[in-house]
């Protein structure tokens, strides 16, 4: 593939996972000649070593922005999964001139001034709760159960989960419309999951016709399940 057909796509993952989670989704893209880059995020996965009371969510926007500004990167495909919506948010608004492109892939999209901590489960807030309460500074990653994986999946994502770092769940994040300003905007929904959040997103961007809207028969580990149709989806809005 020609330089001016090649892609940069920079993929997010989310609560407890790493960059690990995307390899079948990247061997796909890269297959076809684009550039794929998924970074681990500060205190998960092959990072989590790091793990330390100062990670907030500022800390993981500026682990991709970072990625993106060394790397030179310019049209960027920016997808994140899951808790990764809140950290493409920023991403954008941070360097906007350099994303073409965004997907919410089963995401939050979070509002001007909210924490993640007011989006979360219950389940998600009592851990985030008891875990500040004895001065730690993450909360277990849990099972893969949850996401409805099964076989040799559950075992795959069991064996990389690691605890998710609660500072970034308790700053608020400051936002100026940047992502609504992005060329192009995209929304997939996984509907063997039906996320509250992610359902209310995907029903209220109907209305806006500058969003595309996706999706997919499957539970939330959508790079797990659909690596194929999510790359597929992903070729086609980039």
């Amino acid at each position: 593939m020609t330089d001016a057909g090649c892609k940069n796509f920079v993929l997010v993952h989310g609560t407890s996972h790493g960059g690990w989670c995307w390899v079948r989704v990247a061997e796909r893209l890269r297959a076809k000649g684009h550039r794929v880059f998924t970074p681990t995020l500060t205190g998960l996965g092959e990072r989590s070593h790091l793990m330390s009371p100062d990670i907030n969510l500022d800390t993981h926007i500026a682990d991709v922005v970072n990625v993106i500004t060394w790397e030179g990167l310019q049209d960027v495909v920016l997808c994140g999964h899951s808790y990764g919506g809140w950290v493409i948010s920023g991403i954008v608004e941070k360097i906007p001139q350099q994303i073409g492109s965004i997907v919410y892939l089963d995401a939050f999209m979070p509002e001007d001034g909210q924490r993640g901590l007011d989006t979360q489960s219950q389940g998600s807030k009592d851990a985030v709760a008891k875990a500040a309460a004895a001065g730690e500074a993450s909360r277990p990653g849990g099972s893969a159960a949850r996401y409805g994986l099964t076989g040799d999946d559950l075992a795959w994502v069991d064996s990389k989960l690691t605890p998710q770092p609660i500072g970034v769940s308790l700053q608020p994040i400051h936002l100026t419309g940047a992502r609504d300003r992005v060329a192009k905007k995209t929304f997939i929904l996984a509907t063997g999951y039906n996320n509250p959040p992610f359902v209310a997103s995907y029903e209220a961007l109907k209305s806006d016709s500058s969003w595309q809207l996706f999706d997919l028969p499957c539970h939330h580990d959508v790079m797990v399940e659909m690596p194929e149709e999510l790359a597929g989806i992903l070729l086609a809005v980039a």
